[in-house]
């Protein structure tokens, strides 16, 4: 039901195979297991292999990474209780003693009999502890990295609302998620990527909620990438849209909890990466990223104003200059005559067109947005003052460019930043170039021309197979309140159509908001 294109074959062929490691000892000797540990952890200094003789006299061993387990750690809760006297008093009993949680400070994960497992197990960060004679290998999880605490949202910051933020560690994240969906309906199906970097995913829904098919596709998706290594969500991104030539972005991306949750509450599903505090919701409509988790915590008249403002100014940051430039060079008729004027003495002494006019001051405009994004924040801000204050009014001092030029730059460039999708706003200044071309080109016709193949694209567009610009094309009234406007909760009842939830009734239906006065209760 949802087509999965792919454009090209190389996405498909599986990642290099990571070096052929020796082949495992057949017995359980303690002497040549360690020896093929050595050979498979040649020259990775941070691994540690420590054998020592635990009580009984049993030769045993551990191994760990010393960047990850600290040496207190190690010795309190493995070593310390197994050279104990007290660990046990025969070898049966020795055994058994290892396998029991109870004479652990820390339960262990599990044991295995696959050296290559154990393997893994120590590139996740946990200890391993092996006994001669003993085929079994204990795997205690000790993992303890060092992450950053939950902060503040950066970039997707609000006035009134939840403050806190994803961060890079996978389980803190799941764990401010559980924090705000408290059901066993809330699933999480973990699976690993990249041959390499052996990366941690999670796929979270709510099943009561959730299309089976969205789930499977997710699913399939996923497992069908054959890659040596993901490094952030956005590898993810690329790999599983559905569209991969499209400019827009497919899958919502977002670093607030509480947009998560809310998107799971719709019958959405997300996509947690290990490393990254960025998550990836789908499916998602283009309306989607016009929307902020604050629309839905002011009030309902303030937040749709607010949309109007956010839809309008993202036609101001795509369209403006292209409107200006196909005005001042084809159809200056148009323009009100003392208007004109003016903007004629203001361009008399530029020596270019207005098209390259144009395309001067946004190239400059992007340098030097990226610029403060790339110096350190203590002088940021200054370059951007300097860069829009200083060097603008130079320019247009020397003649470079016209007044009028600097204020429609500007006023396109504070546009973009009104876009709460930073990966919709890139794609819309991106967009822009060429319909400045086509504007200059053939005038109003050209500008015509671009929003025509625009929105051409965009209606040809889906994301695991519901339409782009649903519930507007196709029209669907009901879910449309929640769109142009931004409807009072009262009367939000349903979950939007489009996301295909399986339970649609959000609220209670008798909810008339008539509140009866305690005093004429009885009357």
């Amino acid at each position: 039901m949802f087509p999965f294109k792919r454009f090209g074959s190389k996405r498909h062929q599986p990642a290099a195979p990571a070096s052929q490691k020796p082949s495992e000892p057949i017995g359980s000797r303690l002497d040549e297991r360690l020896d093929w540990f050595h050979r498979v952890f040649d020259r990775c200094f941070d691994v540690v292999i420590h054998p020592f003789t635990a009580c009984l006299g049993k030769p045993c061993a551990v191994i760990y990474i010393s960047g990850i387990i600290t040496t207190d750690m190690l010795q309190n809760a493995v070593l310390r209780p197994l050279m104990s006297s007290d660990f046990a008093q025969t070898n049966s009993e020795f055994i058994e003693a290892i396998m029991s949680d109870a004479k652990w400070s820390v339960s262990a994960r599990g044991a295995t009999s696959k050296l290559h497992e154990a393997v893994a197990a120590v590139l996740e960060g946990e200890v391993v502890l092996l006994i001669d004679n003993e085929e079994r290998l204990i795997i205690f999880p000790f993992t303890s990295y060092d992450k950053r605490s939950v902060d503040e949202a950066k970039n997707e910051v609000v006035v009134r609302g939840p403050r806190e933020a994803f961060v890079e560690d996978l389980k803190t994240n799941i764990g401010l998620l559980r924090r705000r969906i408290k059901t066993t309906s809330l699933k999480l199906e973990r699976m690993q990527l990249g041959s390499y970097t052996r990366t941690h995913l999670v796929l979270a829904y709510i099943e009561d909620l959730c299309h089976p098919e969205f789930i499977t596709e997710a699913r399939t998706r996923l497992q069908q990438i054959q890659i040596d290594g993901v490094l952030e969500s956005s590898y993810l991104e690329e790999l599983i849209k559905d569209n991969p030539l499209s400019p827009f972005p497919q899958l919502q991306n977002t670093e607030r909890p509480d947009t998560v949750s809310a998107a799971l509450l719709e019958g959405r599903l997300a996509i947690f990466t290990d490393g990254t505090p960025i998550v990836l919701l789908a499916p998602v409509t283009f309306p989607v990223l016009f929307q902020t988790a604050e629309d839905y915590y002011q009030n309902y008249y303030s937040a749709t104003w607010i949309r109007w403002i956010r839809f309008l100014f993202m036609l101001v940051s795509m369209l403006f200059p292209s409107f200006y430039i196909a005005l001042t060079t084809y159809h200056p008729e148009m323009i009100p005559a003392s208007l004109l004027f003016s903007v004629a003495a203001a361009r008399d002494p530029v020596p270019f067109p207005a098209i390259i006019e144009a395309f001067m001051m946004e190239i400059s405009f992007e340098a030097l947005r990226e610029a403060s994004i790339r110096i350190p924040s203590a002088i940021g801000q200054a370059v951007s003052i300097l860069g829009t204050l200083v060097i603008g009014e130079a320019a247009v001092r020397a003649g470079i460019v016209s007044a009028p030029m600097v204020i429609i730059v500007s006023l396109t460039g504070i546009s973009s930043f009104i876009i709460p999708s930073y990966s919709l706003g890139l794609t819309l200044r991106l967009l822009r170039f060429p319909v400045m071309i086509l504007a200059g080109s053939f005038g109003l016709l050209g500008l015509t021309l671009g929003i025509f193949l625009i929105m051409l694209h965009i209606v040809s567009l889906k994301s695991f197979g519901v339409p782009y610009l649903s519930p507007l094309a196709p029209l669907n009234a009901r879910d449309a309140k929640d769109v142009v406007i931004r409807a009072p909760w009262w009367m939000m009842k349903n979950r939007p159509f489009l996301f295909r939830a399986q339970n649609a009734q959000r609220q209670q239906l008798n909810n008339d908001r008539r509140f009866i006065p305690k005093e004429e209760e009885g009357d």
